[in-house]
């Protein structure tokens, strides 16, 4: 087994077979007043080290430094395969939060915002195959200007929902060769009414005469063949799926067809090969109920923040990812909001692979909503790009608890919830879209309606919601200054609840809090989660709900598993309060 850390294929549905990890020491320097580049650090060693893909701030990069940090550089000599040679080669970061250069050998290479998604340096010109690339990156990170932070706190302590930043590279580096024309990242839409996978495929640098041929499989046997001649950017193709070969996609059988894509070049040679995966299932909504491939699957998500103890935001294994799904499941939920963080590919691999339903989403806290840059939504439609392809998604919701009077006429808050609301809709049409998690649903742009409800009192808390029924659904905000849009009849869920304060060891305070009156027993945990549990079970007109939260983080102690993913409750009580009858017949 190799030291390497993250050492697996970090894009799964899309794999090439020649790659190079590039996860493990760096060089390392911080830059705390961002003064680097006019004191030479561009061109020099740097004066310390670090363990990548884990940001400076975590305890297994090695620093664990948690005060803030404005810059911080990256350095490394790479000796780029002879192999490779004939090919252009590529380096991938899968994240740097937040503003990334790279050079290459002294050349500029590329320049990236955004702490999320995956940006590419192409290094035609910098570096060739069989010479040296000295690799340098650096990363920007002001917390304290208006931008994506998620639940990374903008003051030097956590404090309530805030917790340790991340600063600079947090997901894995790596390099890997490509023909002149190669293939881009497929868009897979399964239509499961037609029995037919449509592929879009993007091409860079491709020529008349060009061809791309896909193959769809099912456990090693080819199910369906197509070709298309090139004929412009992004040539689509249609791949049937026969009755005796067709599985949908779901949590009781998440099979998943392999997919092979090739680019063939004037000559009949393949130029470019990649590997991927796909699953034929489809989201779709009738009067209150989202269905899953036609049948109403009630969503038992739990909130997941995706922090670590040691990792923060990046998980300190593959394995780790995995096993947070296995958690979950363990505990009887279903899926997962995947809570202001955008989830590593792997995540979302697991996820497929497990049959596990999730909702994408956005970290939009720390940035000014009402003047938002254009940097935020361009960042939202590259995670948009990135995952559409992935049948565990089954809904989209870039901003959360979104809180401002409609009475207040036109505000910069609707304009960012218009732009990110079209931005879903364009570029994936086959999953619902949910404006705001919580709070301000605005512009009549959602297909889905709901609320945050941290009521602790199972009585009341039924009493809240029970107006479903005749569509009047509870919603969050004053009355005499409401923040919402009438409610007209949208699927609706108590996206959160719970919440319940759980850590006996711990004092009150900021180092240990949840929502409510802490329970005094684990018994009076049990009454109360199961009585929440069943109110929103027992209603019929309710299509799913979610739980805060998975795990404890940092001082928010309110998880079904303590930080360390050990056992808080017995978890044969919590899977079955969330089996009841009503809920498994709908």
């Amino acid at each position: 087994m190799s030291d390497q850390p993250r050492a697996e294929y970090p894009r799964p549905q899309m794999v090439r077979s020649d790659w190079l990890c590039l996860n493990g020491t760096w060089q390392f320097e911080f830059d705390h007043a961002d003064t680097g580049r006019e004191r030479g650090l561009l061109g020099r060693e740097l004066n310390s080290s670090i363990t990548v893909p884990f940001c400076p701030e975590s305890t297994l990069s090695g620093h664990g430094h948690v005060d803030f940090l404005s810059a911080v550089w990256y350095r490394r000599e790479v000796a780029l395969p002879a192999a490779w040679a004939g090919r252009k080669v590529l380096l991938h970061f899968q994240a740097v939060d937040y503003d990334a250069t790279v050079w290459v050998n002294g050349k500029e290479v590329a320049r990236h915002r955004g702490g999320g998604v995956p940006f590419t340096c192409d290094l035609d010109g910098a570096a060739a195959p069989g010479e040296t690339a000295t690799i340098v990156v650096r990363a920007r990170d002001n917390h304290r200007t208006p931008k994506p932070l998620g639940k990374q706190s903008s003051l030097y302590d956590n404090h309530g929902c805030h917790y340790t930043r991340t600063t600079g590279i947090w997901q894995s580096v790596w390099l890997e060769p490509v023909a002149k024309s190669s293939l881009g990242r497929p868009r897979i839409v399964p239509d499961v009414p037609n029995s037919v996978f449509r592929l879009t495929q993007p091409l860079t640098g491709a020529r008349a005469g060009m061809k791309v041929r896909a193959v769809l499989l099912y456990e090693e046997g080819i199910v369906a063949s197509a070709e298309v001649v090139v004929g412009d950017m992004a040539p689509m193709l249609d791949l049937p799926v026969p009755a005796d070969k067709r599985r949908l996609w779901g949590p009781a059988d998440p099979f998943l067809y392999g997919l092979t894509i090739e680019l063939e070049d004037e000559d009949g040679q393949i130029v470019d090969r990649v590997l991927s995966y796909a699953g034929l299932r489809s989201v779709a909504i009738r009067g209150k109920a989202v269905l899953l491939n036609g049948q109403p699957v009630f969503q038992r998500l739990v909130l997941d923040q995706g922090y670590y103890a040691d990792g923060i935001l990046t998980a300190p294994s593959d394995e780790a990812l995995k096993n947070d799904i296995l958690l979950s499941i363990a505990a009887g939920f279903n899926g997962a909001r995947l809570h202001q963080k955008i989830f590593e590919e792997r995540f979302l691999f697991w996820a497929d692979k497990l049959g596990y339903l999730v909702w994408g989403e956005f970290p939009d806290w720390g940035v000014d909503r009402n003047n938002p840059s254009a940097a935020y939504v361009g960042e939202w439609i590259e995670e948009l790009q990135r995952d559409q392809s992935h049948p565990s998604i089954v809904g989209w919701c870039g901003l959360n608890e979104t809180a401002q009077s409609i009475t207040d006429g036109i505000q910069g808050l609707d304009d960012l919830t218009k732009a990110m609301w079209h931005a879903a809709k364009l570029i994936d049409g086959t999953r619902p879209v949910l404006d705001t998690s919580g709070y301000s649903h605005r512009m009549g742009c959602t297909d889905i309606y709901d609320s945050h409800d941290y009521d602790q009192n199972p009585e009341t808390f039924a009493q809240r919601h029970a107006g479903l029924a005749e569509d009047k659904p509870y919603v969050n905000g004053p009355e005499d200054k409401p923040w919402s849009l009438p409610y007209q009849g949208q699927p609706y869920f108590v996206s959160e609840f719970g919440g319940i304060w759980w850590n006996p060891a711990a004092k009150e305070g900021e180092d240990s809090w949840g929502y409510g009156e802490r329970p005094k027993s684990l018994e009076e945990f049990y009454t109360r989660f199961e009585g929440l549990v069943a109110a929103l079970l027992d209603d019929v007109h309710m299509f799913g709900y979610c739980y805060t939260q998975l795990t404890d983080v940092f001082q928010e102690q309110n998880g079904i598993y303590l930080f360390d993913r050990s056992a808080k409750y017995d978890l044969t009580r919590v899977r079955a309060a969330q089996r009841r009858r009503a809920a498994i017949e709908r």
